[in-house]
């Protein structure tokens, strides 16, 4: 089984980086304040889905442990099965129609099975059409007291006021790198995983605050390195760059040559680097020199290594504002275009160049 299916959380405690919505649930279920309609919304990988199968269990719970499942009791027990007919998981990209949400209006009647609520998960809920909003709607206003029902959602703009209006909304955030390595850590050490903390943070890094995401990308790569992760493999597997060849190449980018740029390209396809996601790094090392030019607290926001870090901070002293905003800029720009050329490395020089062209650089 994967890792993030393997490790999904099954209390409250268990969940990651969300503690603003895990304790304000927990305070609503010992204080017995529970509402009938709730809105998970948040980027994928967060946590949404596993925090509301978490809820549906622990309002049921006969004997919840600070507000979460015991998961001993009958009813836990009963409710951790995928097939019970108390907790109702529904995907609206798929069952989006209005004819999907009047079945759901006629279910809603009948009473919950041996337990006392029963929940209906709707995820994916902005894929609902309109028709089958309003029908959702006339279910929000009048629900019956024995159900709850949690919408999830990635992209809540695309609600309609009169649903928003009737849940009660939480929102799920990235996760920070430092909490996703903590927690790469507990898994791998379980795992019996050997991985050096370089490679914990650039696998935690490349999960970009997903948790699903980042357990995806460490079970690929700890399937690849058979149960000792490495640096070198984890970059070639990732396809992401070294610190050191980001500063190279921003030495050639403070000194113009141009033929160190050409030459460095030209290593990088023959090693078989992903030059599209090499520009994405370039972008990043940019915006990472900007943060070390302009915030005092620089290193508490990127956490890199002190030796990394102390590299990073000369190569910054070598440019002004503008020209970092300027290389974010056209390296940005240049990452869908990347993708979909049919000649990346032409379309890579070519930004490279147009990056350097009309720059000012700091003369020491």
């Amino acid at each position: 089984m994967a890792l993030y299916r393997t490790y999904r959380p099954k209390t409250f405690d268990e969940v990651i980086g969300q503690e603003h919505i895990t304790k304000t649930l927990e305070n609503q279920i010992m204080n017995g304040h529970i509402g009938h309609a709730y809105l998970f919304t948040g980027t994928r990988g967060t946590g949404k889905t596993s925090v509301a199968k978490i809820f549906a269990r622990a309002v049921n719970c006969l004997t919840p442990v600070n507000g979460s499942p015991c998961g001993k009791c009958e009813n836990c027990l009963k409710l951790q099965r995928d097939n019970d007919i108390n907790i109702i998981e529904m995907d609206a990209a798929s069952n989006n129609k209005v004819d999907d949400i009047r079945e759901i209006r006629e279910k809603v009647r009948f009473m919950p099975v041996d337990v006392k609520y029963k929940v209906y998960i709707i995820d994916e809920v902005h894929m609902l059409t309109d028709s089958a909003f309003n029908a959702l709607l006339k279910t929000l206003e009048e629900p019956p007291k024995h159900v709850i029902f949690i919408l999830a959602t990635t992209e809540v703009h695309k609600l309609p006021q009169t649903i928003l209006s009737r849940c009660v909304r939480f929102d799920f955030r990235l996760v920070p790198v430092g909490v996703l390595m903590k927690h790469l850590r507990k898994i791998f050490d379980l795992e019996k995983i050997e991985c050096d903390e370089e490679s914990l943070k650039l696998i935690a890094t490349a999960g970009e605050g997903s948790v699903r995401d980042t357990l995806s990308i460490a079970d690929s790569i700890a399937s690849y390195c058979k149960g000792k992760i490495t640096k070198e493999e984890t970059l070639r597997i990732l396809g992401t760059t070294d610190y050191s060849l980001n500063i190279e190449f921003f030495n050639y980018l403070k000194d113009r040559e141009v033929g160190g740029i050409l030459a460095l390209i030209d290593r990088m396809e023959k090693e078989g680097k992903n030059l599209a996601v090499f520009s994405k790094d370039v972008s990043k090392h940019a915006r990472n020199l900007l943060v070390i030019k302009t915030c005092e607290n620089a290193n508490e926001i990127l956490n890199l290594p002190d030796d990394v870090f102390e590299e990073f901070k000369q190569q910054a002293d070598a440019f002004d504002e503008k020209t970092l905003i300027r290389y974010m800029q056209v390296f940005s720009s240049a990452e869908n275009e990347l993708r979909y050329t049919l000649s990346v490395r032409l379309l890579l020089e070519t930004t490279c160049l147009t990056a350097m062209t009309g720059m000012e650089v700091k003369k020491n």
